[in-house]
């Protein structure tokens, strides 16, 4: 009897998490995301900073500041670009993209 409630508790659980969990955040390769950020991105943005508009840069601060710390609002930014950043889609593959957003991302939250 005891190990029934226990199995019955397990799925209980189980189902549970499953139910009211968030979905998994997708997240592209930081290796290669810190090699295409070598390539593309360095020039403007090495270590974080950023040589075009210095206020805006890919602190953890600022990108909360701005609305841009999450891996959507960064894929938007390079696929698009904005102000002085060119659009690399086209360029970059959308998988690039991402990856190069997951390193950014990374980067920020160990401060560059």
């Amino acid at each position: 009897m005891l190990k029934r409630l226990a199995l019955v508790f397990v799925c209980i659980l189980t189902v549970t998490t499953l139910l009211f969990s968030s979905p998994a955040k997708a997240e592209g390769d930081i290796s290669r995301g810190k090699q295409i950020f070598a390539a593309n991105c360095a020039q403007c943005h090495m270590g974080g900073k950023n040589v075009v508009i210095p206020t805006k840069t890919l602190s953890k601060a600022d990108l909360e500041k701005y609305n841009m710390d999450s891996l959507e609002a960064i894929t938007t930014q390079v696929k698009n670009g904005k102000s002085a950043m060119p659009a690399f889609l086209g360029k970059l593959d959308e998988q690039d993209i991402e990856d190069v957003a997951t390193y950014v991302l990374a980067q920020a939250e160990k401060g560059w």
